[in-house]
């Protein structure tokens, strides 16, 4: 594997190379993370009709769950697959709306690894901004180039999702899913795929960007991760893999933040009235700080090692969720 490093636009450095967080950020973190729930909350003002489930989630749960979303939501492992399976080992999904309320949580909290994509790629959104206000051409286009890719993930992924969700929602698609998974980095590793040479980030059209867009709706399949669907598809369309798994990140950026605004305004006064704030909090934060060593620990290591390591993980993964299956410690 060729040395690289994820380049910002401005002073062309590695985001695993920024200076450590400092308590600043951390407060920051702190304060949009009471806006969010905030305004989560709002809708809570009218009477809920909702029943309450009378669902308890502990602070250790909390952390455990934030922990699990912050380090596998950007990495090519699935977070969703990982964070159903750690609801069953938890023994949280007591029932079918508790489940309901657990997802709209582990949406909630994803606004942790939103705010650590902010945190860790800073100066390339920076220079999005600029692009939309007319100052960068390279941002402009990887802004267009997101939304684009977004666009066919909104429109086709919700129709795939509510048609096969009591099909894929379960410890053996997720595990069918993480081998084959795993299966396929090993043998893309073996014949130099994630070798390849490719185009910069900056160099994005729009149709590459739309059918990154259109392969990142497989990632509805709880298991398959988004973000290997979306690197494997940045390198198809010609990008280098320091591209795709930047652009991947990005995408995540978007894709994520659209889903966390959707379920706060669908089921946000529910979430409250069953959690409180202060769990869900504390499982932001801890997604957040977790979510940003994982994506830098990903550049560091692809740096040196390469995938296979996420291929091994994944079959091993899907295995022991088999063998848990089977011994009747998870549901099947």
């Amino acid at each position: 594997m060729g040395q690289w490093s994820a380049v910002t636009p401005t002073k062309r450095r590695s985001p695993s190379d920024a200076p450590a967080s400092k308590p600043l950020v951390v407060l920051r973190t702190l304060v949009v993370g009471l806006g969010l729930l905030a305004a989560l909350a709002l809708p809570a003002v009218a009477q809920s009709d909702t029943a309450p489930v009378d669902l308890e989630l502990t602070v250790l749960s909390a952390i455990v769950l934030g922990l699990v979303e912050g380090l596998t939501e950007y990495l090519p492992v699935s977070s969703t697959g990982h964070l159903l399976v750690t609801n069953e080992l938890l023994g949280l999904n007591v029932s079918d709306e508790a489940e309901r309320l657990l997802d709209t949580y582990a949406i909630g909290i994803q606004a942790g690894a939103i705010l650590a994509v902010f945190v860790v790629y800073r100066d390339r959104i920076k220079q999005m901004i600029d692009g939309l206000l007319g100052r960068s051409e390279e941002g402009r286009q990887i802004l267009i180039a997101l939304v684009v890719s977004f666009v066919p993930t909104a429109l086709i992924a919700v129709v795939l999702f509510e048609a096969f969700r009591e099909y894929i929602f379960g410890p053996i698609p997720i595990a069918a899913a993480w081998i084959v998974g795993g299966v396929a980095i090993l043998a893309l590793t073996r014949i130099g795929f994630f070798d390849r040479a490719g185009l910069e980030l900056g160099s994005i059209t729009a149709k590459q960007a739309a059918l990154i867009g259109v392969m990142q709706t497989a990632a509805v399949w709880p298991g398959t991760s988004r973000s290997l669907v979306t690197i494997i598809a940045g390198i198809l369309v010609g990008l280098s893999l320091r591209a795709a798994v930047e652009y991947s990140f990005l995408l995540g950026l978007v894709t994520l933040s659209a889903a966390t605004a959707y379920a706060g305004l669908k089921d946000g006064s529910d979430l409250i009235n069953e959690f409180g704030v202060v769990t869900p909090l504390i499982g932001l934060v801890v997604a957040f700080v977790s979510a940003v060593l994982a994506v830098r620990w990903m550049v560091s290591w692809l740096n040196d090692k390469g995938f296979d390591v996420f291929g091994w993980y994944r079959i091993a993964a899907g295995v022991a969720l088999l063998i848990l299956v089977g011994v009747g410690t998870v549901n099947a």
